[in-house]
């Protein structure tokens, strides 16, 4: 959950002050092209180059953590929990398909917009979801436990 909001928020905050900041100077005039392009790019920077780097920063001499996978070979990365994988990576194509059909026509409409807000909860609640699913619904009161000093 931290990923999809905060994570995203933090690395994302530039782009939305900007958006925000041209929204807020062009009230009652035409707005500028300046919000929906740095946050594709954003998103497009995001999904596409570090995701790469990503990729290609996994090899056999840095894999060194002794909890991987032993049935995997050295240097491949597994994901484990393919749904909130596919669950995310499915609303990141409807994204970019939504944001289109909304700009077509040049103006977002209001239901549009609350669509769209719609949406991210769903991208959430989906999310959280099929963790829970992943996980068996285990408690992580465990791991808080440990915590505790007595």
């Amino acid at each position: 959950m931290a990923n999809l909001t905060l994570m995203a928020l933090g690395s994302s905050a530039p782009e939305i002050l900007l958006s925000v900041i041209e929204t807020v100077g062009s009230l009652g005039g035409c707005p500028g092209e300046l919000g929906p392009s740095t946050i594709v790019g954003s998103a497009a920077f995001n999904l596409l180059v570090i995701s790469g780097v990503s990729i290609y920063a996994v090899n056999e001499a840095n894999d060194v953590n002794e909890d991987r996978d032993e049935s995997m070979p050295k240097g491949i990365k597994k994901i484990k929990d393919m749904g909130v994988f596919s669950i995310t990576a499915s609303f990141s194509v409807c994204a970019y398909i939504w944001l289109f059909l909304v700009l077509y026509d040049q103006e977002v409409k209001v239901w549009e917009a609350w669509l769209t807000l719609f949406f991210f909860f769903l991208l959430l609640g989906l999310s959280f979801g099929a963790d829970r699913m992943n996980s068996g619904g285990e408690d992580d009161s465990e791991e808080d436990e440990s915590l505790v000093i007595n």
